[in-house]
């Protein structure tokens, strides 16, 4: 019978790095003091050896779960009509996070109530370690939660009012709304309409406000500035209803991608052509947007980006000595076909 090979050890990976085991425990433990050229040459062995700590061990011995979390709270929307369930940012979340040994835990939420008790729940578990906060609200109360709870806690997006909170803003207020609105004054747009997310958002307020405050310096103010859940049926019903009331409408600007896509679609079904009756403007840069026809003119932000930068101002909160660092660029307008010079007449 053929003897398994016999697993690599802590102390093959001292023995290959040439330090002791004490050594090899606290790079992987994170407690203690190790030069960071040491530090390179154990997780150098390491990976040769492809050895990993026991992470059941690990959590035993320091009292951490070895995982951050990430609640979601969608009101009333399947999942299947979310555009907002943030896969690029997770994307650029785990890779980081798992180079540390942390493990991200999903969960959504229906109501508002429901999405505290899970924090709570969490934390008195202790299953996560720490949290990454999205989708800042007017009025959020996540922050003091995760203050009274001892949760380290991390804002991909700006904070209602001023506090303490770590978080990662969207750079200038409104970013890539001004380009947006210069864009379509520069086409001759008068006429320019806006279906937005929901009011109570942070970065849906900041937004209008750019978008707003860029018209005004043409002396232009929206037709129409509707808002409601970020979703394509949403944006479906709020385009025809836009239409029926302001048919000389030559410009629409959406919240979302996805929704300015299912806008396409309510315009195509009017008989009304993008971008020579109707312009229109996303927002997000999801990839689809280059395959559609015509190519949908966007305001793109880097989520992935975004959530390696939230995960490394994470780990350094719980402790890690992170060096890498991860810039975010402000979302910027990136025209393509879906606009256009607005149609005589």
């Amino acid at each position: 019978m053929t003897e398994r090979p016999r697993r690599p050890t802590i102390t093959d990976v001292a023995a290959l790095a040439g330090v002791s085991r004490t050594a090899v425990s606290k790079v992987f433990n994170d407690h203690g003091s190790i030069s960071l050229a040491t530090e390179a040459r154990i997780r150098e062995a390491a990976r040769k050896l492809q050895w990993t700590p026991s992470a059941t061990a690990i959590a035993l011995r320091s009292a951490r779960s070895w995982t951050v979390g990430l609640i979601l709270h969608r009101p009333g929307l399947e999942p299947d009509d979310d555009p907002r369930l943030p896969v690029s940012l997770i994307a650029g979340l785990e890779p980081v996070l798992a180079s540390r040994g942390y493990g991200l835990l999903l969960q959504t939420t229906a109501e508002e109530r429901e999405q505290a008790q899970t924090y709570r729940r969490l934390a008195e578990a202790k299953r996560v370690d720490g949290v990454v906060l999205v989708d800042s609200m007017i009025g959020d109360t996540r922050f003091e939660l995760a203050r009274e709870l001892g949760l380290p806690a991390v804002l991909v997006g700006t904070p209602w009012r001023e506090d303490p909170i770590a978080y990662l803003g969207h750079g200038t207020h409104g970013a890539g709304m001004p380009e947006a609105a210069e864009h379509l004054v520069a086409l001759g747009h008068r006429r320019i309409a806006y279906i937005d997310g929901p009011e109570h958002q942070v970065d849906a307020r900041d937004r209008a406000q750019a978008l707003a405050a860029a018209l005004a310096r043409h002396a232009i103010r929206l037709v129409a500035h509707t808002t409601g859940p970020y979703s394509p049926s949403s944006a479906a019903v709020r385009t025809a209803e836009l239409l029926d009331r302001w048919p000389d409408v030559t410009a629409i600007l959406y919240g979302e991608d996805t929704m300015a896509l299912a806008g396409m679609h309510v315009l195509w079904s009017r008989g009304l052509r993008v971008p020579e009756d109707v312009s229109v403007i996303g927002y997000n840069g999801i990839e689809v947007g280059e395959w559609v026809q015509p190519q949908l003119t966007t305001v793109r932000r880097d989520s992935v980006q975004r959530g390696r930068a939230a995960a490394v101002v994470l780990l350094r909160l719980l402790g890690q000595h992170v060096e890498q660092e991860y810039l975010v660029e402000e979302p910027a307008l990136v025209v393509r076909s879906s606009t256009g010079p607005v149609r005589a007449g």
